[in-house]
C-alpha cells in the first residue's frame, strides 16, 4: 500500500479544461479543502503538474467543501481536519452521506492527530500527512480514486491501534454484530489482513489464492457489513477486536 503523508493545497484550474490525461483517460478530479491559502496553493501546484490529475476547485472550510462537492462532483477531496465553521470530520460525514462517488483523503499535521480516527469512522478513505512529497501526494490521490484505502501500516494502522486501546473506544452495534456473523471464515480472515494494511495482492500471496478471488472476498465483505471501502473495513475489524492492538 501507499505510505501516507501530507502536503499543501492549491488553486483551481491548474489543468486544461478537457479533464483528460495524456493517455486519453479521464483525469482524477480533485477538490482541495483547507483554510490556509498557502496550503491550498502548494497542493494545487504539486497536483496540477501531474498529467492524470486535475484540481477542479478549492474550499476554505468544511461547509464550503460540502457545497463545492455538490457543484463540482470531484473524485477525491483533500480534506483538512481543523477548519472554521465546519471541521473536516463533519464535512466528511456529510460528503460521504450525500455523494457515494467522492472519496475523502484527510490532511493532518500529526500522524496521531486525535481527530483522524474520527474522520476514518466518518467515512474518509485514508489520510496524508502535510509534509508528504509530491509523489506521495499524487500516489495517495490515485490510490483513493481507485477505490483502495490509504492504509500505510507504519502510520494509519498505528493510529487505529492506539485509539482501539482506549476504554471508550466505540463498540459494534447490535446490527453490526449481526452483520459480522454473516461473514464466512475465509472472509473474516481476509478482513483481518485488510486491517493489517495488506493489499489484495499481498493477501492473495499470504493465502495462496488468485488476486481475483481476494477481490471477490473484499466485495462481499463490504456488501455484508454495509461498508463503503477498505478503510471502513479496517476500522470495523479493530472495533470488532478482530485485530489485537500492539
Amino acid at each position: 500500500m501507499t505510505e501516507g503523508t501530507n502536503v499543501t493545497s492549491g488553486s483551481s484550474g491548474s489543468r486544461g479544461s478537457s479533464g483528460t490525461s495524456g493517455a486519453g483517460r479521464e483525469a482524477i478530479r480533485v477538490l482541495i479543502a483547507d483554510d490556509q491559502v498557502m496550503v491550498r496553493e502548494g497542493f494545487s501546484v504539486l497536483l496540477g503538474a501531474m498529467p492524470d490529475i486535475e484540481v477542479v476547485g478549492e474550499a476554505v472550510n468544511g461547509r464550503d467543501a460540502v457545497e463545492r462537492v455538490r457543484e463540482l462532483a470531484p473524485d477525491v477531496v483533500l480534506m483538512d481536519i481543523r477548519m472554521p465553521e465546519m471541521n473536516g470530520i463533519e464535512a466528511t460525514r456529510e460528503i460521504v452521506a450525500a455523494d457515494g462517488a467522492a472519496k475523502v483523503l484527510v490532511l493532518t499535521t500529526f500522524d496521531l492527530d486525535e481527530y483522524v480516527y474520527q474522520a476514518l469512522r466518518a467515512g474518509a478513505s485514508g489520510f496524508l500527512l502535510k509534509d508528504a512529497s509530491a509523489r506521495q501526494l499524487a500516489d495517495g490521490v490515485r490510490v483513493v480514486a481507485a477505490g483502495e484505502a490509504l492504509l500505510a501500516p507504519s502510520v494509519t494502522k498505528r493510529l487505529i491501534t492506539e485509539f482501539s486501546k482506549l476504554a471508550d473506544a466505540p463498540r459494534l452495534s447490535a446490527t453490526a454484530q449481526a452483520a459480522y456473523g454473516d461473514l464466512t471464515e475465509r472472509e473474516t480472515e481476509v478482513l483481518v489482513l485488510i486491517a493489517q494494511g495488506l493489499s489484495n495482492a499481498e493477501i492473495a500471496e499470504r493465502l495462496v489464492v488468485a488476486e481475483s478471488t481476494i477481490k471477490t472476498h473484499v466485495s462481499r465483505i463490504l456488501v455484508k457489513l454495509g461498508l463503503r471501502d477498505r478503510t471502513q473495513a479496517a476500522v470495523f475489524a479493530y472495533e470488532a477486536r478482530l485485530v489485537t492492538p500492539r
